[in-house]
């Protein structure tokens, strides 16, 4: 698929069939977001890929926020920052930088967010659908505990990915509509000065 086709079909679905994903698929979504970018190469990104037999403990802990029918998603990436390899190493070579205030904003979450995105991307260009969801302060213990995080490997989201159950069954979102709720680009984009 052309990447602006890409760009133009991703969006959040929140009704999935419960069809399998590939393994082929899950391999190269897995592999592109680990490609994304890193402060320092730092790398400090880990993803827990919940599949149907740890999904009912996933929702047993996590995801109250979200619709019931993202449940029916056959599979959930909870993506991690990793604060810890991002201060080791930039304090191994200037030990002010383990000095959390040192840093201009916090780069761990930035590149797991990105890599994050390339999640979205690489779902859509297998063909496939997902949603990014918040997990709420209250649930990232018990997420801990069910299923063994470090305490250092910090859950900014998750993503349930499928197939979506409005294209599967012939009908889809109302694009039209969806476009004409989009920001135009000039309340957006400031040339030169605001």
């Amino acid at each position: 698929m052309d990447f602006q086709q890409v760009v133009r079909r991703r969006h959040m679905v929140r009704r999935f069939t419960g069809d399998p994903v590939a393994t082929g698929s899950l391999d190269r979504i897995l592999r592109n977001a680990a490609r994304g970018p890193s402060a320092g190469f730092c790398q400090g990104q880990a993803f827990l890929v919940l599949t149907a037999g740890d999904l009912p403990r996933f929702w047993a802990v996590a995801g109250a926020a979200t619709y019931r029918s993202v449940r029916t998603a056959p599979l959930v990436i909870v993506p991690m920052s990793v604060k810890r390899r991002y201060m080791d190493q930039y304090a191994s070579q200037d030990p002010a930088w383990a000095d959390e205030s040192r840093w201009p904003m916090p780069f761990w979450h930035i590149d797991t967010g990105m890599a994050v995105l390339l999640i979205l991307l690489t779902v859509v260009d297998e063909g496939l659908a997902a949603v990014y969801f918040g997990i709420m302060p209250s649930e990232i213990g018990p997420l801990r505990e069910a299923f063994g995080v470090p305490a250092d490997h910090e859950p900014i989201g998750a993503v349930a990915i499928g197939h979506d159950a409005a294209s599967a069954g012939g009908g889809s979102e109302d694009r039209a509509e969806i476009a004409s709720r989009r920001r135009p680009l000039t309340e957006m984009v400031h040339y030169g000065q605001w």
